[in-house]
């Protein structure tokens, strides 16, 4: 299957003397990029950087979860969740590893890179692919989620993950002290929509004013193999920032 990559804005036209609201769509990308963070971590600003420029790309779709582990070192992350601590140790626990650590990228669920090693993260999104397209459309007040059947893979969880596009924080405490960083694809919120068949696909509605609500912003479907009860490979992903 040769997967196209399409990114654009879609207008919403409103109805006189109201102001215009555009969104960007974005689906059918060659990757998810996850990275576990933290404003507790010295080492993590490069790679928050480093997210924020692979976000500009019309072929990936990026997500940034902040972890809570590092608070207990000075400086509880105002984004910190411990869900997104518990997400990182699934992944851990799926791929063997012994440990977690920040800041890590995991690149369509199946591998993960340092994640501010350059280098390395551009050589696996090299070789990165999603096979199953996923097309979004607003439909009046209500976002529309079509995923297509595929039978060369199982039954997998659609995930509907919220987010908060950009972000600064002024650290005052902990091995960040004293700086003003930048944060982009603020993880507020994770879960379940419901199963993807490969036989059926999925076709899911949702009100787009209880998905797109509070500071969150954008929205991200991804459908994703589940490895008894743990994350495995993402299999498709679509965006949406409002």
């Amino acid at each position: 299957m040769k997967i196209r990559v399409l990114s654009f804005l879609l207008v919403l036209l409103a109805v006189p003397g109201t102001v215009i609201q555009a969104q960007e769509l974005r689906f059918m990308p060659r990757a998810v990029v996850e990275l576990f963070t933290s404003q507790g971590c010295s080492s993590c600003p490069p790679a928050d950087k480093l997210l924020a420029e692979l976000g500009k790309r019309s072929d990936i779709v990026t997500l940034a979860y902040h972890v809570d582990y590092w608070d207990y070192i000075g400086w509880t992350d105002t984004f910190g969740r411990a869900e997104n601590s518990d997400l990182q140790r699934s992944y851990a626990s799926v791929h063997k590893k012994g440990r977690v650590y920040t800041p890590q990228m995991m690149i369509n669920g199946a591998h993960d890179v340092v994640g501010s090693r350059r280098g390395d993260i551009e050589s696996a999104l090299s070789n990165a692919r999603l096979g199953v397209p996923i097309a979004l459309a607003t439909d009046g007040d209500y976002l529309k989620i079509d995923i297509d059947g595929d039978d060369a893979f199982g039954e997998s969880v659609v995930w509907l993950v919220t987010f908060q596009d950009s972000a600064e924080v002024e650290v005052q405490r902990g091995e960040n002290r004293g700086k003003m960083l930048a944060y982009s694809s603020i993880v507020k919120n994770r879960q379940v929509l419901g199963m993807w068949a490969p036989e059926t696909g999925a076709q899911i509605k949702l009100p787009l004013d209880e998905v797109l609500r509070g500071t969150s912003n954008g929205a991200a479907i991804l459908v994703q193999e589940d490895a008894k009860g743990l994350p495995g490979r993402i299999l498709g992903a679509a965006s949406i920032i409002r």
